[in-house]
């Protein structure tokens, strides 16, 4: 008796998509290589061909890894990185390039000031810094100012007039900051720290243009009370050091953020 002859596999017409799968994984690997290689950064390509590596070994669908995406620059979550492949090749080096903060136009004002200060500065009355923000003189409130009040001391006038000789040199506009330190106020003139902050700076502001002629167009009045302390609250010297008026010469990267004078 012959045997019965078995019914032939019928015949899988999807194997395209296992060879279309595999194209496209290669396709994606080849130009991933092909934009690592055209940058300048070779630990960065070494991440992506790792990062590639190990996508392929997994079997992971074609979606494009965080730590890719991140090192091709473009944006993976909040914080805000990447897209410098918008910028093309080197994207990631030519942004934080053009971020650097530029304030050698006040290094000559800085230089010149630490030396008309050096007394004041030695005594510990002020101090002078250079900051991405500007030139910050910062002026000790036990020095300019009486505790509580926001009259200006007339025994600082000496060292005022040679910051605003200073200021009267160069056209940069000026912010001047009064900051506080931490112990609550409430007397019959001010309610807060934020009112006495924001009188401190506004008589800094006046005596800088009634009495040394610095424009007054130039100035601006920030009243920080603690929220910007220079050293912990916790101490005296601490809370010595927060109480200060701080006039700040703005640098072009400062002002970038500044509101403009419109026409």
């Amino acid at each position: 008796m012959a045997r019965k002859k078995k019914p032939e596999a019928p015949e899988n017409h999807e194997r395209w998509m296992v060879s279309y799968a595999d194209f496209i994984t290669l396709m994606f690997a080849f130009f991933v290589v092909m934009f690592a290689s055209s940058q300048t950064d070779k630990s960065k390509a070494r991440m992506i061909s790792e990062s590639v590596e190990k996508a392929l070994e997994n079997g992971k669908s074609v979606s494009i890894p965080p730590v890719v995406a991140k090192v091709l620059g473009g944006t993976v979550d909040d914080k805000g990185q990447g897209n410098a492949q918008m910028r093309g090749p080197g994207g990631a080096q030519k942004a934080a390039k053009e971020e650097q903060p530029t304030i050698e136009e006040l290094m000559p004002s800085m230089k010149h000031l630490t030396q008309e200060l050096a007394e004041e500065i030695k005594a510990g009355k002020l101090e002078v810094s250079l900051e991405p923000r500007g030139l910050v003189v910062s002026l000790k409130q036990a020095t300019f100012f009486p505790s509580g009040a926001d009259t200006v001391d007339s025994g600082g006038f000496s060292a005022i007039q040679k910051v605003a000789s200073a200021l009267n040199q160069i056209p940069n506009p000026i912010r001047i900051e009064g900051h506080t330190d931490a112990i609550p106020i409430h007397t019959a003139r001010f309610n807060s720290n934020w009112e006495l902050s924001a009188a401190r700076a506004i008589a800094m502001m006046d005596l800088l243009a009634d009495r040394f002629k610095v424009n007054r167009e130039r100035m601006a009045i920030v009243g920080y009370a603690d929220t910007m302390a220079a050293a912990s609250n916790d101490t005296q010297e601490g809370r010595a050091k927060n109480r200060r008026v701080d006039i700040v010469i703005l640098s072009e990267f400062a002002l970038k953020s500044e509101p403009g004078k419109k026409k």
